[in-house]
């Protein structure tokens, strides 16, 4: 049987750049995002956070409700709860109103 060997807790990894990444960035990854917990540039590796609870700026005209699954949409950087086309990012953990400009996320 194969074994596994541990690496890591895996809260946060080492991300490569293709382009420069600024602190509090939210790093588009496969299918979740990141937020770069430090300036990364073009080329080089930074420390990039995969868990936490972190306040996004989101789409204004939607609700989203406490525990709703919720997406970025890198074209438009914001948080929505529409899936196509967009990267999953977590779950809300605060509830935000239609008129409303922000998102607490807890990622993946």
């Amino acid at each position: 049987m194969a074994k596994a060997v541990y690496v890591q807790k895996g809260d946060n990894i080492d991300f490569t750049a293709a382009e420069t990444v600024g602190y509090m960035d939210v790093v588009p990854l496969e299918d979740k995002v990141g937020v770069a917990m430090q300036d990364i540039p073009a080329g080089g590796t930074g420390t990039v956070a995969l868990t936490g609870a972190y306040a996004f700026p989101a789409v204004t005209g939607t609700a989203l409700k406490v525990g709703q699954k919720v997406y970025w949409d890198a074209a438009n950087g914001v948080i929505t709860n529409t899936a196509t086309s967009n990267t999953f990012a977590g779950h809300a953990i605060t509830a935000k109103a239609a008129a409303g400009n922000t998102v607490t996320v807890r990622l993946g």
